[in-house]
């Protein structure tokens, strides 16, 4: 097919040197807002199928500018992570009757040890088998599957479990690269039973090499409680940047 489709960068602050999690809690809530508005705006064009919301952060995450931005990809193509992912959680919602980021939820309430952060909105955890070191997850505690939908007490809410999240990476990693990346549905598909949007933060804190690449498989030295544990220690003095 010919290319179609659009690339776009979000200057997240005019300050050079302040990363995402050290802005005011309003000022993230702007930049959320603008993630939402122009997934919105994108998803218009009948040409678009997903519309993807992906931050760089360093180099080792691929960043090739300093200066805190992410950036917006709308495909006319569900990308094949994402098509998994719906195929997954659609083939469980056919057999168990529930949406499966729901039900993981649950658990991890139930069991606490992968807990970072538990807002009345949002829940922060480092999942079950994480493919990365630190690699944490936040969702909506509400079913909700398109990030587009999200309401601006939504906004306000993921403001600031992200704002506390990413502090706490930032301080008990010393400020290390990432990746950070929303899950959504398709764009013609806003309300589905079946998923629910979400964001992955993936610190680099190694790369991956040929086994990794040749087997799908990932090797992640420090389990996911172990993490939990680690990031939910600090205290707020030790995360709150502003």
């Amino acid at each position: 097919m010919d290319g179609v489709g659009a690339h776009e960068a979000i200057v997240e602050s005019p300050e050079h040197e302040r990363e995402l999690s050290e802005l005011p809690l309003d000022r993230i809530e702007q930049v959320l807002t603008a993630y939402r508005d122009r997934s919105l705006a994108l998803g218009r064009d009948r040409r678009t199928r997903y519309v993807l919301v992906f931050k760089n952060h360093g180099e080792w995450a691929g960043a090739t500018q300093d200066h805190s931005h992410a950036q917006i990809l709308a495909t006319p193509v569900i990308p094949s992570v994402a098509a998994e992912e719906l195929a997954g959680s659609r083939r469980r919602f056919e057999k168990s009757g529930r949406c499966v980021f729901c039900e993981v939820m649950e658990r991890e309430l139930a069991e606490g040890s992968r807990i970072v952060s538990r807002e009345e909105s949002f829940l922060s955890f480092t999942p079950y088998a994480s493919r990365f070191a630190y690699e944490t997850w936040v969702l909506p505690r509400r079913h909700a599957s398109s990030f587009a939908n999200a309401s601006e007490e939504t906004l306000r809410g993921l403001a600031a479990i992200l704002k506390e999240t990413l502090g706490r990476i930032r301080s008990a990693l010393a400020r290390p690269d990432y990746n950070f990346l929303i899950h959504t549905a398709p764009c013609a598909e806003p309300d589905l039973e079946f998923y629910h949007w979400h964001i992955e933060i993936i610190p680099k804190l190694s790369r991956a090499s040929g086994f990794e690449w040749g087997t799908g498989a990932y090797i992640n030295p420090t389990p996911p409680e172990e993490a939990a544990e680690r990031l939910r220690s600090l205290s707020p003095a030790e995360f709150r940047a502003s």
